[in-house]
């Protein structure tokens, strides 16, 4: 641990913070000698299994790294932090990665569901923006390191709304068809804040006031997506759809369209950063961690970036001018101070509080009929 904060220490004297892009997008690229990844050796022939989002690496990031160490990679995706988290918790079937949000991997750490890193085999944390390191969701960085990171806003149809939309009551009050994100924890914080109560209330009474705030507002709800909220948009299912900034950005440059827009609502809205960690019980922890090093080379991790829309915390890609610059300056992506003032982060609760909130959740989807 002393050597990563040795590195982190230099680091910062030439890093800059990822979320102040509005003056670094202008400035000069600094000139940077960037050496291509290399597998170290001795892990021919091995397997890694990675569990992670859906939509969320880039075609050629998984292949090529299989092609770099002569190993097989066995990718399988979740559409839900609970689902990875109660999948691990009956016990590992398997996994060498799992890359769960920041509030996940705080619950995980308490369970001792997590390995700690060896930061020899993972040089490349000298990468990661300083804004990412010693979070409080895990001090030191001692489990996890930050994968991609991004919010949580509305995704909508621009032909529906031409004038655009831009709070959450343009959606409570559409006469239209409206989807909602299968994620608990960041669809009770905007209901608590609007509400005036913290975003992470542990308070039952607040959890449960919450509760009826978005039962009170769901009749245009048609369904509660599971990480898929852009699919049903660009089918026509629904007009607005709660969902992850980077899969409904991506949605318009894909289409090379200007149907689909995002927007992070001017009531507030969460931040978020999902991380990569091993899971108790890893079958090839050595290897995961080869992999987390390889993620972090600033031209892989710049392709996953440039692939899924989402921030990167490499700042030595951003400073090395690897980010596409249409997504670098788009403020939907890399948002501006004054719109991070209205954004919370989800932390961990207590155990009693993360029942409160799944109970809740629960009952207002029976109420919804979801």
């Amino acid at each position: 641990m002393k050597k990563l904060l040795i590195l982190l220490a230099l680091f910062a004297l030439i890093g800059a913070s990822v979320f102040a892009q509005d003056d670094e997008a202008t400035e000069e690229p600094m000139e940077m000698d960037l050496e291509p990844w290399v597998c170290p050796e001795g892990y021919e022939g091995q397997t890694l299994s990675v569990y992670n989002w859906s939509t969320y690496i880039a075609e050629d990031t998984i292949p090529n790294f299989e092609e770099l160490c002569g190993v097989t990679v066995n990718y399988d995706i979740f559409d839900s932090n609970e689902t990875m988290l109660a999948r691990i918790r009956q016990g590992n079937p398997g996994y060498d990665i799992v890359i769960p949000s920041n509030d996940t991997i705080a619950v995980m750490i308490r369970e001792d569901l997590l390995v700690p890193l060896d930061y020899d085999l993972i040089p490349n944390i000298a990468n990661v923006s300083s804004e990412f390191i010693d979070p409080p969701f895990d001090p030191e960085n001692q489990y996890s390191v930050p994968y991609q990171w991004g919010t949580i806003g509305l995704g909508y149809n621009t032909e529906v709304f031409p004038d655009g939309i831009s709070t959450w009551e343009e959606m409570w009050n559409h006469d239209g068809t409206v989807a909602w994100l299968d994620d608990r924890r960041s669809m009770f914080g905007i209901a608590l804040i609007a509400l005036g109560y913290d975003p992470n209330s542990e308070n039952p009474d607040e959890i449960a006031e919450a509760r009826d705030y978005l039962l009170d507002r769901g009749s245009n709800v048609v369904t509660i997506a599971a990480d898929d909220g852009q699919v049903l948009l660009e089918r026509g299912d629904v007009d607005i759809t709660v969902e992850y900034s980077g899969d409904i950005i991506d949605l318009g440059y894909e289409c090379e369209c200007d149907t689909y827009a995002y927007v992070i609502p001017e009531e507030g809205s969460n931040i978020w950063s999902d991380n990569m960690a091993i899971p108790i019980d890893a079958p090839n922890p050595e290897l995961a961690m080869v992999f987390i090093d390889y993620v972090l080379d600033p031209v892989v991790g710049a392709e996953i970036s440039n692939f899924t829309a989402y921030g990167s915390p490499n700042q030595t890609a951003i400073d090395a001018d690897l980010i596409d610059e249409e997504l670098l300056s788009d403020t939907s992506i890399y948002p501006t101070d004054e719109t991070r003032e209205r954004l919370f982060i989800i932390t961990e609760v207590s155990a009693d509080a993360e029942q409160a909130y799944n109970d809740a959740w629960d009952e207002l989807l029976i109420f919804l009929g979801q």
